[in-house]
Formats: structure tokens, C-alpha cells, sequence
């Protein structure tokens, strides 16, 4: 099986990397990490003029009409800034929930740039993400209610409208949440911004089809794990660069740190980290993009294995750089904060493992 890109989709490639080379170098992004939003209106608008955020909206409601293949080139090239603001909850997981429920007018307005939406998916607890959803909605007065809380919602605080799955009588039901101004929270990715969601007696809009919606919202979080493990490419590949670079200048004992065999392990074993998560996230999102058998065993793979070599990596990178590493000054720790909470988003490393498992004794 070949895996090369395309002609166009390393076109789109170079006009990704040169947009974010010109207009998110490492000191916009950091300035960014102070504010509120996490992102400028005029960046933004920036995004949405380069195409980015339509790529996953189908023709017919504005956008391009790709895969998650064409969005992995984008998303490796996003990993290596790492870019700020509301991208991946907006035009990836948001995009692609809309696009699996069929709301097409919520589809258009994210494409354009007009709105901005985010998904309420993560709960508290252990295992599967989906089967730990916990959030009730209840019919009152002719009108849905929510009650739970959701305590990662990605920029749930700015989301113009936000996509909550909730559990109703026929299983698991979808919900929109207009404006949910969740309480920003710090975490592990200064970069990127979370909120916490409670949800009292919240009153929401029941969306989609009819039924139950658990195989709707399994997908959407597997394929969005194809996503992060996309970005953390780019992160593992930028966080290598810097040791390896780190590594040709500093001098101890008279010679650069890069000629000791220690140093050289670190960053083979580095290398070979980030290729084999290459591979992994590659073939799960063209799986994904064709529907193969094997699709949801691949994206479970890609997110077990990418999640723990992205702290490996990131973690190394540190090391090469000793001290210095660990403070604000060095960029290296953007980027193991980044691989740290995409991790943990949509599941962490230890939940898919389990999950490739019980896939691999199912079909057994």
C-alpha cells in the first residue's frame, strides 16, 4: 500500500506551514497563551480565509469536502507551532459531529467562520469515553433539560453553541447548548484553552436523527483521536528538531553534547518513536476515510500508541536540553505540555490500548 501524500495535499502542506511560519511564530503563539480567547478575530478570520476551517464541511454547505487524510497534513503542521486557539474544537470535533448528526446549517456557519462550536463529550470516571457518559436530559414543560457536568470542553467558554451527548430513555441523545460560557480552567497546555461545563436543569435543543446516537458519537471520538494523533506528528517532530539543534551547540567537556553516544540513543529512539506513530495515525485516518473493517481498531492503536511516544518524545527533549528545558524561556515545554493533554483528550493512551483489545477478542 502506498503512503505518500498527493501532489495536492503537499500543496496544501506548504501553504499551511508557510501561513503559520509567517503569521503563529513561537512569540505570537506564546502571547497568545495570556489571553483569555487563546486567538485574535483577525487570526482567525485568517484561517477561515485559507480554507482551514471548511475542510471537513462537505461541498454543499461551503466547505472543501475532504477526508481525515487531507486533514492530517493539516494538523502536523499545526502541531509544530503548537497553534492557539479554538482549530481543533471547532473546525475538527465540532465538524465532524455536525457532519455525522446532518446539521447542515450549523455545518455552513462553522465553515464561514460565522460561528464557532465546540463538543461537550469528556466526563469524570474510567474507561471508554462514550460508555462513561453520564450527563441526563429530561423532557419539561415541552422542552429538554440537561443536568451533569462536563469538565473539559474545549474553548467552552467563547463557543458560540456547544454539542452535548446526554443520556435519554433510547440510549444516548444530542443536544446543542447555545452559548455555554463554561468556567475556564488551567491545565497542562497553556496554549489551548478548557472550560468546565455544568449543566442544572440547562435547557438545550435535541438534534439529529432519531434514535440512539452511541455509534454516532463513538465514531466522533474516534476519528478526532486520528486528529490529535496527527497533531502530536508535528509536535514530536518539532520537539526532536529542538534537542537535536540544542544538542549541535552545547559544549561540555570541550565537544558538543550531539557526539555523545547517550545523546545520539536519545535521539534515534526519539526518531523512531515519531515514525511509527507516522505510520499508525496515516493508516488509521485513510480507514477511516474509506470505511474499513478495520477502522475503529486502527484509530484505537494510533491514539495507544502516538499519546505515549508524544510524552516520551517531548519528555526527551527536555532531558537533551537539561536545565534550560524546564524553564519559561525554552520552547521545548510547549511542547510536551501539548503531547501531555492531548493524551489525555478523548481518552487517555491506557483507555485505547483496552479499547484495541477488546476489539482484536471481539472479532476473535
Amino acid at each position: 500500500m502506498e503512503f505518500t501524500f498527493s501532489d495536492d495535499q503537499e500543496a496544501q502542506r506548504a501553504a499551511v506551514r508557510s501561513f503559520l511560519t509567517r503569521e503563529v511564530p513561537t512569540a505570537v503563539a506564546r502571547s497568545l497563551a495570556e489571553t483569555d480567547a487563546g486567538i485574535t478575530d483577525d487570526l482567525w478570520a485568517r484561517l477561515v480565509q485559507l480554507g482551514s476551517t471548511g475542510l471537513l464541511v462537505p461541498e454543499d454547505h461551503g466547505g472543501l469536502g475532504l477526508g481525515l487524510v487531507d486533514l492530517v497534513v493539516v494538523m502536523e503542521e499545526m502541531g509544530r507551532v503548537p497553534l492557539p486557539g479554538p482549530y481543533l474544537s471547532s473546525a475538527v470535533l465540532a465538524t465532524l459531529a455536525a457532519r455525522r448528526l446532518g446539521l447542515g446549517d450549523r455545518l455552513a456557519s462553522l465553515a464561514s467562520g460565522a460561528t464557532r462550536g465546540t463538543v461537550a463529550v469528556d466526563e469524570d470516571g474510567h474507561g471508554d469515553v462514550v460508555d462513561r457518559i453520564r450527563t441526563r436530559a429530561s423532557r419539561k414543560s415541552g422542552r429538554w433539560r440537561l443536568t451533569g457536568v462536563k469538565p473539559v470542553v474545549l474553548d467552552g467558554h467563547t463557543a458560540d453553541w456547544a454539542l452535548v451527548p446526554a443520556r435519554t430513555q433510547e440510549g444516548i441523545g444530542t443536544f446543542v447548548v447555545e452559548a455555554p460560557r463554561g468556567e475556564l480552567l488551567p491545565t497542562w497546555d497553556v496554549t489551548r484553552r478548557v472550560a468546565r461545563l455544568e449543566l442544572h436543569d440547562a435547557p438545550a435543543e435535541l438534534v439529529g436523527p432519531p434514535g440512539d446516537h452511541t455509534a454516532i458519537w463513538r465514531r466522533v471520538v474516534e476519528d478526532g483521536a486520528v486528529a490529535l494523533c496527527a497533531e502530536l506528528i508535528g509536535v514530536m517532530e518539532q520537539a526532536h528538531h529542538l534537542a537535536v539543534e540544542y544538542a549541535k551547540v552545547r559544549v561540555q567537556f570541550d565537544r558538543p553534547i550531539a557526539t555523545f553516544q547517550v545523546i545520539r540513543h536519545k535521539a534515534v529512539d526519539m526518531l523512531h518513536r515519531i515514525e511509527l506513530s507516522r505510520v499508525g495515525t496515516h493508516y488509521a485516518a485513510w480507514a477511516s476515510d474509506v470505511d474499513a473493517p478495520v477502522r475503529a481498531e486502527a484509530a484505537a492503536m494510533a491514539k495507544a500508541h502516538v499519546g505515549e511516544s508524544a510524552n516520551v518524545v517531548t519528555g526527551e527533549a527536555i532531558q537533551i536540553h537539561g536545565g534550560v528545558g524546564f524553564t519559561w524561556d525554552c520552547d521545548a515545554h510547549l511542547f510536551y505540555r501539548r503531547a501531555k493533554q492531548n493524551d489525555l483528550l478523548l481518552g487517555a493512551h491506557g483507555i485505547h490500548r483496552r479499547r484495541v483489545a477488546d476489539l482484536v477478542l471481539s472479532s476473535s
